[in-house]
């Protein structure tokens, strides 16, 4: 049985060059071949914010959090378990260099 993983990332230290994509690419298709990525992509810096409170609904332009503390990225993927899914935020961690990603297990379809 396998559980699905949202892994979301931080800006890195890291300039994006060719070496960076020739090895996230590896990465990619690696995770695509073994079907542990169902998905990923790049986050819009800001995005939008809305919060409701009683019948008041707010709609906010971002961005919330200063450049560096800002989600730039995300990964869904298949583990079988979360040590598993560890291990791949791990390697793609050594890739991008110092930052930030976070790991969150998704429930329902």
């Amino acid at each position: 049985m396998t559980m699905r993983y949202l892994m979301t990332t931080k800006a890195s230290s890291r300039t994006p060059d060719e070496s960076l994509f020739a090895e996230m690419g590896k990465f990619v298709e690696e995770l695509t071949a073994s079907g542990a990525l169902l998905a990923t992509g790049g986050l819009q810096p800001g995005g939008i914010r809305i919060t409701s409170l009683g019948d008041e609904i707010t709609v906010t332009d971002g961005p919330f959090a200063e450049a560096k503390e800002a989600v730039v990225g995300f990964a869904l993927i298949e583990a079988r378990s979360q040590e598993e899914a560890i291990e791949l935020a791990r390697r793609f961690r050594k890739i991008v260099g110092d930052g930030e990603s976070e790991i969150r297990q998704v429930f329902g379809q």
